[in-house]
């Protein structure tokens, strides 16, 4: 029986690149032999993040999250799956709202508030997070490795891949004012000369995801 890995995109603009990494991620678990469940988080229907109901608290929900609506297939799939890929673009040096959902469920459903069993998760599965941003790589290492901390706390052994200096637009001269902030030229030649090994070093994550 294939191992699941659930690849989860949590960036809403389709063919950009955090969909971009995250389906060369997809390529590299299923040529691993892997089968593939996608949930794109822009497109699901609606869903909030914690709403601090304790329902998780109580023992015969113990590690499952009660509140029902568009992620509660995403959070049953991720606790049946093998592996999580999970990859967010960074909006105002964060992740998206989208992901924060996803993230406060995800983690608090398996917080016990036990000093002796602080994580209640029975399966642990690896993590690789992708993240996307148009800043340089170095600006997130400290944000991240809070995400990879956590992740590897209460959902399984975690790697961070960020993926810095991107190219936002295919076009920068028709936006209404200059966009000063960048050298279009620059971002464009580094989309095609650096990005592709990107993709390459997402593939091969995403392959050696369930050796991990």
């Amino acid at each position: 029986m294939s191992k699941k890995i659930v690849v989860v995109n949590a960036g809403p603009r389709k063919g950009w690149n955090t969909d971009t990494l995250l389906t060369e991620a997809a390529k590299g678990a299923e040529s691993a032999g892997a089968e593939i469940i996608r949930f794109d988080l822009f497109r699901l229907e609606k869903y909030t993040g914690c709403i601090s109901c304790f329902g998780c608290k109580r023992e015969k929900f113990k590690g499952h999250c009660i509140c029902r609506d568009g992620l509660t297939p995403v959070l049953d799939a991720i606790r049946e799956a093998d592996g999580l890929i999970i990859g967010s673009p960074n909006y105002l040096s964060g992740l998206t709202a989208s992901f924060r959902a996803l993230y406060e469920r995800l983690i608090f459903q398996n917080l016990t508030y036990n000093l002796e069993k602080p994580c209640c998760n029975e399966h642990p599965i690896p993590v690789l997070l992708i993240v996307t941003s148009n800043a340089p790589d170095t600006m997130y290492t400290g944000l991240m490795e809070n995400y990879r901390k956590t992740f590897t706390s209460f959902v399984g052994p975690t790697e961070v891949f960020i993926c810095g200096n991107t190219l936002q637009l295919k076009d920068y001269t028709k936006t209404d004012w200059p966009w000063t902030l960048f050298d279009p030229e620059a971002k464009k030649q580094r989309c095609e000369t650096v990005f592709p090994g990107e993709c390459r070093a997402a593939f091969e994550q995403g392959a050696a995801l369930l050796d991990r």
